[in-house]
């Protein structure tokens, strides 16, 4: 035991010092062209990488998926590797450094067990998403598209969803809406008549689609391939007119309800109900959603400057988070980084886990928790007078800025009265 004991502390003796030889590995700064290796093939993405000042071996990285730059979190080189991480999905990509190139994997911790991981590449200074430019496709996917998906069991989504598209060239952006949130942003190219589209924004949202357009009957066909293992075929519908369900139709109060109850504790330890003085005589807006959710990120980045700026006009909003473990000890923490990425002043609490169902059972006042985010306006009484399912975040274009002209409105009413 003593000899085994001697030779694992010289091999981790060697190790160390492997590691600590010589100077840490300089990544190239630059937009990369970058893809992980998925089931439905290349789910390519961009990522601008730049070296922080004065901080040897810091970067400061961008995902970059149509209009956004999605800031990650802070980048380092370990070796002869950089580590991108994401701490908000418990995810990052992990790459040794090669001249231009950059080449590993991304990891996503799912559970305390399960950990996934999908190779990774990066090339710097290649432009393109799907297909160089001079490429230009044939159709134009340009405008609304009324979408079904269905799973590999055969089950259609029972989830309305509207294709938005906008093409310039060969160049294809847009999203998909649905009653339970948007698809973020894609970008990606048309081909002939094939459609190419992906969007990476570290963890949730690894999202490739790929389809074929018919221009005899104006239907997109295809295949839609998310994360490590999901799949689902779609087709989509050329219609200018498509709508989705009122989402102010789809949660809503139980009959005789007209409050809504929620005690839940903080990070901290300390239990901050609806009831409490701080909400009393105010309107209030409680933001049901999670850490996890990209989503419940694009709804945060707007509510969180939002009440910077209107607190002192007599508003308050509750965050009531529901993650994927009830234990404080697991989800408090990711709580904390969410509320430090996105600077936010208001309480949020941990509300339990996020299965729809318990979630439902949380807040038993509410006929079902059905999407995440979900978010209920409360007048200075206290009654609830208006619940909006979902979120269209800034990647809908038009939809978002609709939602945020109905949010003010909405706000202001109810102050006003």
């Amino acid at each position: 035991m003593k000899h085994k004991v001697l030779i694992w502390g010289v091999l981790v003796y060697l190790s160390v010092a492997a590691c600590s030889s010589g100077s840490p590995a300089t990544v190239e700064p630059g937009k990369y062209r970058a893809v992980l290796k998925t089931q439905g093939g290349e789910l390519p993405f961009g990522l601008d990488i730049q070296p922080v000042a004065d901080k040897a071996g810091s970067y400061t990285v961008f995902a970059l998926n149509g209009n956004e730059r999605l800031k990650m979190d802070p980048a380092t080189v370990q070796g002869d590797s950089i580590h991108i991480p994401m701490a908000l999905f418990e995810s990052e990509l992990v790459a040794k450094i090669d001249g231009s190139t950059l080449r590993g994997e991304w990891r996503r911790r799912r559970t305390a067990q399960q950990l996934q991981s999908l190779p990774f590449e990066a090339e710097l200074g290649v432009k393109y998403r799907f297909t160089p430019d001079e490429k230009t496709g044939g159709a134009n996917l340009t405008g609304n598209w009324a979408t079904d998906f269905e799973s590999k069991s055969g089950n259609v989504d029972t989830t309305d969803a509207i294709g938005v598209f906008k093409q310039t060239g060969s160049r294809l952006t847009g999203t998909f809406l649905t009653t339970t949130g948007d698809y973020r942003y894609l970008d990606g190219n048309v081909v002939g008549d094939s459609l190419f589209m992906s969007s990476f924004d570290g963890g949730s949202h690894l999202y490739l689609f790929k389809a074929k357009y018919n221009p005899a009957t104006k239907t997109i066909n295809g295949g839609f391939w998310a994360g490590v293992s999901g799949y689902e075929s779609w087709v989509a519908k050329l219609d200018p007119n498509a709508k989705l369900p009122d989402p102010a139709s789809l949660t809503y109060l139980k009959p005789g309800a007209k409050t809504l109850k929620a005690s839940f504790p903080e990070p901290n330890g300390n239990t901050v109900s609806l009831a409490d003085p701080r909400f009393k005589g105010k309107v209030t807006i409680v933001q049901i959603m999670g850490s996890w959710c990209p989503n419940c990120m694009d709804e945060t980045n707007f509510l969180s400057p939002w009440y910077k700026k209107n607190k002192s006009r007599g508003v308050e909003i509750l965050g009531l988070s529901f993650e994927r473990s009830p234990e404080m000890a697991v989800s408090g923490p990711k709580i904390d980084r969410m509320k430090q990425r996105f600077n936010i002043d208001y309480p949020v609490l941990l509300a339990g886990t996020n299965d729809k169902a318990q979630a439902s059972q949380a807040l038993p006042d509410l006929n079902a928790v059905v999407a995440f985010p979900t978010t209920i306006f409360i007048d200075k009484k206290g009654q609830v007078r208006h619940i909006h399912t979902g979120f269209s975040g800034p990647g809908t274009g038009m939809y978002y800025d609709k939602y945020v002209d109905e949010f003010n409105q909405l706000v202001d009413k109810l102050l006003a009265e």
